[in-house]
């Protein structure tokens, strides 16, 4: 009798748990697992300029949008140029992430150089093998 009753409870768990249209055994492989979130904050650690840096003075800011702006309204970069991190501390800019070619980098490079001096840009930016 213990055996039914135990065998009845789980199957009523699996049933509460199962999405409508899902297998029991698809709820207990998903209530059957522990998973994580992904985290880079390892790697991230190990970066001396992350988007974390980016400080919350207006003036950073400011300088951070204009880039933005100068690179997005470049129709002819790719999509990952229009998505690099654009990281910037007390006035000295920082570019990362992936870009298609080696003339994207210089593209971003130059409508970073229209905001702020060419001195006070790091280009961090990698070409997309």
């Amino acid at each position: 009798m213990t055996f039914l009753r135990s065998t009845l409870v789980a199957s009523a768990a699996i049933a509460l748990l199962c999405p409508p249209g899902g297998s029991s055994a698809q709820a207990f492989a998903q209530t059957g697992t522990t998973q994580t979130a992904p985290d880079n904050s390892n790697q991230n650690k190990n970066q001396p300029q992350t988007a974390d840096n980016q400080t919350n003075a207006k003036s950073d800011r400011l300088t951070t949008q204009k880039i933005r702006k100068a690179i997005m309204a470049d129709k002819t970069l790719s999509t990952y140029a229009h998505n690099v991190k654009i990281i910037t501390t007390d006035g000295a800019v920082t570019l990362k992430g992936p870009v298609q070619s080696e003339d994207e980098k210089q593209k971003v490079a130059s409508e970073a150089a229209s905001v702020v001096s060419p001195d006070k840009i790091t280009n961090e930016l990698t070409v997309k093998q």
